[in-house]
């Protein structure tokens, strides 16, 4: 008797526990709906480092992930950018050159902020992300960048973007190199999304 009523105590701990990471979890994910907020986290990684700091403002924010994909995934010898052959420095050396996307067109409908992330490309953002932003509607909506690099900053490509689309409301960019959680929440916070 004394053993099944332990067992049931445990059952009734554990179920409580259960309950509070879901209301945890659940409360996470409201964190972007405060204020009518919603947030969409769009973003293009030819190496998965990008994607890795998409899921970071995701996971802050509460947000919904957008794989920005290409219709053709790039190839290791694609994205040599030492060869002047290779698909990115030919992108990338045409500013007018827009890379098709797989699925061009996002439902942003239901979202007030948009976060769009990429890797950094001779010193600014890959030409598939003018492709995404002319694909969708992002009028009226926040749109906040973000850049992974190996050693530049976000502010070339941030002017670029800023000149290309005066017509958007941009915020702050962030590059995402040896950022910490703190540093994203303030950078957050900073675009009053905290």
């Amino acid at each position: 008797m004394k053993r099944l009523f332990h067992l049931a105590l445990a059952l009734v701990v554990a179920g409580f526990a259960l309950q509070s990471c879901v209301n945890n979890n659940q409360a996470k994910k409201n964190d972007s709906q405060e204020n009518g907020t919603k947030v969409l986290v769009c973003y293009f990684s030819a190496t998965g480092t990008t994607e890795k700091a998409a899921q970071r403002i995701a996971d802050l924010t509460g947000g919904v992930l957008h794989n920005i994909a290409p219709e053709v995934a790039y190839t290791d010898s694609d994205l040599n950018w030492r060869d002047s052959l290779s698909r990115s420095y030919v992108e990338m050396h045409n500013r007018d050159f827009r890379p098709a996307l797989k699925g061009s067109v996002t439902d942003m409908s239901d979202y007030s902020v948009v976060f769009i992330g990429y890797p950094n490309w001779w010193n600014t953002h890959p030409t598939i992300i003018n492709t995404f932003i002319e694909a969708n509607d992002l009028q009226g909506k926040t749109v906040i960048p973000f850049m992974t690099s190996g050693g530049s900053n976000i502010i070339n490509s941030e002017n670029e973007l800023h000149e290309a689309y005066p017509g958007i409301r941009w915020a702050k960019g962030l590059l995402m190199n040896n950022v910490s959680d703190d540093d994203i929440k303030d950078w957050l916070k900073e675009n009053g999304l905290r």
